[in-house]
């Protein structure tokens, strides 16, 4: 049957027609939606992808609420650079001795926390206090008595990969967290099967997650069930972590808000600054 001009264009555009529609849905198929994993990706591999991912990142900003062992409730925001290191953290907390937000910085080895109007009181109207960070007592805290010392030098990117040392990891489903869309994975990590699963790291990662490690060990905690929620760049969006430490329950959740942004922390004037060790030797000598 011999098919007329009309009727031949008609059936190569719907050729046409149909080979687009299979080639873009194959384009579309192919593409990893915000909050999917590859098909193939385990949430043991997704996990682990995420923390390498994410412990690679140079900066970012945070937000941390929930209850902690010392402290009570708290709730802080901050900023950190990696490499050379810096932080802010702007921090309320339900035991401080004070009322009202206060603030920590962390200069190279220097941390600064600013007492705030109370504290200037009785520092000769000094706001802010000096801490050498790389002076600690023997159980390894900077034992300065002051609130939130304990997180001022952790990298809440280091603490992301716990999940990995989970032994029931699954995948909870697709959630939307701030309006990122994330899958959202859960599992048990008892920390003395942890630490021995970081022996295959490289020794760079294993220091940096041991430290981490060893800052709960301090507190009492030996297991923690957490929740990571990843992104649609293979990131950690949000991470939860709970457990019972030597006095009384860990329930933290840091949220990223953003990554690879220029941060610069300087350390605050010296004229509103009082040294720690200064201030000790002089009581000493006194």
């Amino acid at each position: 049957m011999k098919l007329s001009a009309s009727t031949l264009a008609r059936h190569r555009a719907t050729g046409a027609a149909l080979a687009a529609l299979v080639l873009g849905g194959g384009a579309v198929g192919c593409t990893k939606g915000a909050g999917e994993e590859s098909p193939a990706l385990t949430p043991a591999a997704a996990v682990a992808k995420a923390a390498k991912k994410t412990e690679g990142i140079t900066s970012f900003r945070y937000r941390m609420t929930g209850e902690v062992p010392f402290e009570g409730r708290i709730g802080a925001e901050a900023v950190m650079r990696v490499k050379p290191l810096v932080m802010s953290m702007k921090m309320t907390a339900g035991k401080q001795a004070f009322s009202g937000p206060f603030e920590i910085r962390l200069v190279g080895k220097e941390m600064y926390a600013d007492g705030g109007a109370q504290v200037a009181k009785g520092m000769d109207g000094k706001h802010w206090m000096k801490f050498d960070m790389s002076v600690q007592g023997a159980d390894g805290r900077l034992n300065t008595g002051r609130t939130g010392d304990w997180q001022a030098d952790k990298n809440p990117a280091t603490e992301s990969a716990f999940l990995i040392g989970s032994k029931d990891l699954e995948k909870v489903g697709n959630q939307t967290v701030d309006g990122v869309r994330t899958t959202h994975y859960k599992g048990t990590v008892p920390f003395d099967a942890y630490r021995k699963s970081l022996k295959s790291q490289d020794k760079a990662t294993r220091e940096k997650r041991e430290k981490a490690l060893n800052q709960y060990a301090r507190m009492g905690v030996d297991e923690i069930t957490m929740d990571m929620w990843i992104d649609g760049d293979d990131r950690t969006k949000r991470f939860r972590m709970r457990g019972t430490a030597d006095k009384g329950p860990l329930d933290m959740t840091i949220t990223f808000l953003d990554y690879n942004k220029p941060v610069t922390v300087t350390a605050p004037p010296a004229k509103d600054t009082v040294d720690l060790a200064e201030m000790m030797k002089d009581a000493q000598q006194g």
